[in-house]
C-alpha cells in the first residue's frame, strides 16, 4: 500500500498554515463589530487542532521526503482539506454545506463562480474572507503550476520542468528560492494593482479585494454587478492589464528581473496570448458597435474587459455579454477553452497546448502529401521531447470527454442543456460565469440543487489539477506498492 504518513503530516501543516490566515477576517470582523467573527476563529480553531495532530502523529526523526505517488495525493488532497475547512465560515451566512463547500471550492480554484446573493449586504469578513481565498489559491496554483505538474509530466507540462542543477538557462537555484520569488512577485503586483485600483476611486477595501481577485484571476467581486459596479472606465482598464499580467508565466517575470530584459517579449506563449486578445477585443469591438449605439472607444473597452476576463479565467464581468446577440455568445463559448499561459494563475487548455496542436496537426498534413518527409516540431525555438505531443493529445481527449461526461450528468439532474454545458466547462476551465439566464454572467448557482453543486465542485478540482492529476488517483495500480 501506499505510505500516506508523510501526505498527512505536510497535509497536517497545510491546515496550520490555514488556521493562522483565519485570523485575518476574524480580525476585521471584530473591528467591525460583526458578531460572524466567531465564525472565523471556531473555523481557525478546527483547523488550528486538525494540523496540529496531523503534524505530532506523522512526526519523524528525519527530513520528510515524498516519492511521485505521494507529490499525486499532497497535490490533489490540499486542496481538498483547504476547501473543507475553509467553508465552515459560509456556514454562518445561512448557507447550506453544499453552498458553502462549492463557494471554498470556487474560491481557492480562483473558479469565481459563485452561490451568494446580495454581496452588498454581505459582512466584511466574508468578502474579505473570498477574496483571500482567491489569492492564496492562485499563489498555490503558481507553485503547482511551476513546481509539481511539470516533474508529474501532466498535459506535456513536462517542457517547462525546472531542474535546481540547471542555474545557468533558469538562474533559480532551488525550489524553495523560486517559491519565495514567486511570492514576492505576487505580492509586489497585488499592491500595485492596489494602489492604482485606489488611485482611480475605489474604496480601500473594494481595491484591496479586487486587487487580490484580478491577480489571481479568480473574479469575486464585492458587488452583485461584479466589476459593473464601477463607473470610471479607467478601472477597468487598470484591471485588464493586472489580469493579463496574472495569465503570463511568472517565471518569465523571474527571468526578466534577473537581466534577461527579452524573457516576456520573446516568449511564444505571450506573443500569441496577447495577439489573440488584441485580434479578437478589437474585431468584437468593431462587430458590438454595429449592434449598439456606441463609439469605439467603448466598446472597445467592453470588449477587451470581457475578453480578457474569459480568456484569463477571471470571471469578471462589466456587462452581461449574452446580451450582445448569438454571435458574442458563441464566441464567449469558445473562449472560455483557451486560458492563459502556463506557469500562471489562469486555467483551461492553455495558449501552450492549443500551439502545440497547430504543430502537430501542421506536421501531419505536410505528411500527407510527402509521406517520407521529416517534420520537426518546435516550441519556443527548442525542438518538443518525443512524448509532448502525445502528452497533449491525451490531455486535450480527456479533457473533452471530461466535460461531456459532466454535462450529461447535469442534464439527467434536471438543467437544460445550454446550462449543463456551460456550467461544466465554466467549472472545468476555471473561467467563473457560464452561459444563459441561470449560470450566465447576470445569474448566480444557488438555484442549481446540492447535486449538481456537488458535482460542479468536483469538476472545478478537477480542472485545477489538469484533470489527469485526479484521474491518477482513481486508478487501483495507484494505491499498490
Amino acid at each position: 500500500m501506499l505510505n500516506v504518513r508523510p501526505v498527512v503530516h505536510i497535509l497536517g501543516w497545510i491546515a496550520c498554515a490555514l488556521a493562522m490566515i483565519l485570523c485575518l477576517p476574524a480580525v476585521i470582523d471584530r473591528l467591525y463589530g460583526n458578531p460572524e467573527w466567531e465564525a472565523f476563529a471556531a473555523a481557525g480553531a478546527i483547523a488550528g487542532f486538525l494540523g496540529l495532530v496531523g503534524v505530532l502523529a506523522t512526526k519523524t526523526k528525519g527530513p520528510i521526503q515524498i516519492d511521485i505517488r505521494q507529490a499525486f495525493l499532497v497535490t490533489m488532497m490540499g486542496w481538498v482539506v483547504v476547501c473543507v475547512l475553509s467553508a465552515i465560515p459560509f456556514l454562518h451566512v445561512g448557507i447550506g454545506f453544499a453552498d458553502a463547500v462549492f463557494e471554498s471550492m470556487s474560491a481557492i480554484t480562483t473558479t469565481g463562480s459563485t452561490v451568494l446573493v446580495n454581496l452588498d449586504q454581505l459582512p466584511p469578513g466574508i468578502l474579505l474572507w473570498r477574496a483571500i481565498l482567491q489569492w492564496v489559491g492562485g499563489l498555490g496554483v503558481l507553485a503547482i503550476a511551476i513546481l509539481i505538474l511539470p516533474l508529474l509530466r501532466v498535459g506535456g507540462m513536462q517542457i517547462f520542468k525546472i531542474e535546481s542543477s540547471d542555474i545557468s538557462e533558469e538562474k533559480i537555484f532551488n525550489a524553495v528560492r523560486t517559491v519565495l520569488a514567486l511570492f514576492a512577485i505576487y505580492a509586489g503586483l497585488t499592491v500595485i494593482c492596489f494602489v492604482l485600483y485606489q488611485m482611480f476611486g475605489m474604496t480601500s477595501f473594494d481595491a484591496l479585494t479586487h486587487a487580490m481577485t484580478t491577480l489571481s484571476t479568480g473574479g469575486y467581486s464585492t458587488h452583485d454587478s461584479s466589476f459593473g459596479y464601477f463607473a470610471d472606465l479607467r478601472l477597468h482598464w487598470v484591471a485588464i492589464i493586472f489580469m493579463v499580467a496574472g495569465a503570463i508565466p511568472f517565471l518569465l517575470y523571474i527571468k526578466t528581473m534577473r537581466g534577461d530584459a527579452r524573457a516576456l517579449i520573446s516568449d511564444q506563449q505571450v506573443k500569441g496570448f496577447i495577439g489573440l486578445l488584441v485580434i479578437v477585443s478589437v474585431a468584437m469591438a468593431i462587430w458590438l458597435m454595429t449592434q449598439r449605439e456606441i463609439d469605439f472607444g467603448h466598446a472597445l473597452t467592453l470588449t477587451s474587459f470581457n475578453v480578457v476576463s474569459i480568456v484569463t479565467t477571471t470571471g469578471f464581468a462589466s456587462d452581461d455579454y449574452t446580451a450582445w446577440g448569438s454571435g458574442a455568445v458563441g464566441m464567449f463559448l469558445v473562449l472560455m477553452f483557451i486560458g492563459g499561459c502556463s506557469g500562471s494563475t489562469s486555467g483551461a487548455i492553455k495558449i501552450y497546448r492549443h500551439q502545440i496542436l497547430w504543430a502537430v496537426a501542421r506536421a501531419h498534413v505536410k505528411r500527407l502529401f510527402s509521406p517520407n518527409r521529416v517534420v520537426p516540431l518546435r516550441y519556443n525555438g527548442r525542438l518538443l521531447p518525443n512524448d509532448v505531443p502525445t502528452s497533449v493529445l491525451a490531455f486535450l481527449a480527456v479533457f473533452i470527454a471530461t466535460i461531456t461526461v459532466f454535462t450529461l450528468a447535469l442534464t439527467f439532474m434536471g438543467l437544460g442543456i445550454v446550462t449543463a454545458y456551460s456550467a461544466s466547462v465554466t467549472a472545468i476551465t476555471n473561467v467563473g460565469p457560464g452561459l444563459g439566464p441561470i449560470v450566465g454572467p447576470a445569474g448566480n448557482f444557488s438555484t442549481l440543487p446540492d447535486a449538481a453543486k456537488w458535482l460542479l465542485t468536483l469538476a472545478m478540482l478537477a480542472g485545477r489539477l489538469e484533470v489527469l492529476a485526479l484521474l491518477v488517483a482513481f486508478d487501483p495500480d495507484f494505491w499498490r506498492t
